[in-house]
């Protein structure tokens, strides 16, 4: 599972997994496994913007601050995203 970062943020990894580059830029944030079970997904628009797919065991403040996160550095995840995907942004 690819992570767009090694270290956590607001206490979760951010990743996403192979299986799931078919779809739009997105986000996975989870504390231990890596895996979408219990994970919350956020969609990222080509601004920045992120939409809440699912919100997993995370709570609302850490929803805002990861949401907070990927709006200041959505386009350096994009090209990790881009190492994997041929799709876009959500939206796009």
């Amino acid at each position: 599972m690819p992570k767009y970062y090694e270290f956590k943020v607001c206490g979760y990894y951010l990743y996403f997994t192979s299986h799931c580059i078919i779809e739009c830029m997105h986000v996975h944030a989870s504390d231990k496994k890596l895996t979408e079970a219990g994970s919350a997904k956020f969609f990222v628009t080509n601004n920045g913007d992120s939409i809440v797919k699912n919100k997993g065991i995370l709570k609302d403040k850490e929803i805002k601050k990861i949401q907070s996160f990927i709006k200041m550095h959505y386009q350096e995840m994009y090209l990790k995203w881009r190492e994997y995907s041929l799709t876009s942004y959500y939206g796009d």
